[in-house]
C-alpha cells in the first residue's frame, strides 16, 4: 500500500529482454541496502517487485499484462519516474490510500501555466469515469492529486510548484499517456451500487 506522495524521482537506465517481459533497472536516491529483495515500489503509480538492487539502483520484472495495461511498456533507458517506497504502519498518510495496481492508462489532453501552478487535464477511459468525482483523489503516475473539476470523461487537477519540480509531472506535455489509480473507496462504493 501506498500513500501517492513521491519520494525519488528515478530514471530508467537498463531495459533486459526476458522470455516474457522485460526487466528495468532504475536509478534512485533511495538507500538500497534497506530495501528487501521482494519488496515493493511504486513506479509511477504501478507497484513493481525488487528482484535485483546495487548501491543506487534497483531491478525490477515488469510482465507482459502491465506493459499491456500500464504505461510500462512506453519506457526506456532515459525516461524518469516517480517512486514511491512502500507504506509502513507508523508512516504519515500525507495523501491517500494507494494500492499501486494501475486502473487504466489515461491521456494528457492539456497543460496550461496558472500563475506559478500548472492546470493539468486528463482524459479517462470510458469505463473508468464513473470513478472520478470533483473534490475527491486520483493518482495519476503515482502521485496522489486532488480532482478540481469533472468533464464528461475529462478532470482537470491543479499542480502545485513543489510537486511539478519534485515529480515526473513537469515533463508531461498534451498527449502524455499517464498510469491512473482512481479512489480504492471510489471503486468499493461503485461496486456496492452495482448489487442493489
Amino acid at each position: 500500500m501506498f500513500t501517492g506522495i513521491v519520494t525519488d524521482v528515478g530514471e530508467i537506465v537498463r531495459v533486459d529482454r526476458l522470455d516474457v517481459g522485460r526487466r528495468l533497472t532504475v536509478s534512485t536516491a533511495y538507500d538500497t541496502s534497506g530495501i528487501s529483495l521482494g519488496a515493493s515500489i511504486a513506479c509511477n503509480g504501478a507497484c513493481l517487485t525488487v528482484v535485483e538492487k546495487d548501491e543506487g539502483s534497483f531491478a525490477a520484472d515488469v510482465s507482459g499484462e502491465t506493459d499491456d495495461k500500464t504505461t510500462t511498456g512506453e519506457w526506456d533507458v532515459g525516461r524518469r519516474i516517480n517512486l514511491e517506497r512502500a507504506l509502513r504502519a507508523a508512516d504519515e498518510l500525507g495523501g491517500h490510500l494507494v494500492l499501486g495496481h494501475v486502473d487504466g492508462v489515461a491521456t494528457v489532453t492539456a497543460i496550461a501555466a496558472e500563475g506559478d501552478n500548472h492546470r493539468v487535464d486528463i482524459e479517462v477511459p470510458e469505463e473508468l469515469k464513473k470513478y472520478i468525482a470533483s473534490k475527491g483523489s486520483v493518482t495519476v503516475d503515482g502521485v496522489s492529486l486532488t480532482v478540481n473539476d469533472v468533464r464528461d470523461r475529462v478532470f482537470g487537477v491543479n499542480i502545485i510548484p513543489h510537486t511539478w519540480e519534485n515529480t515526473s509531472l513537469g515533463d508531461l506535455q498534451a498527449g502524455s499517456k499517464v498510469n491512473l489509480e482512481v479512489d480504492v473507496i471510489a471503486r468499493y462504493v461503485a461496486r456496492l451500487l452495482e448489487q442493489d
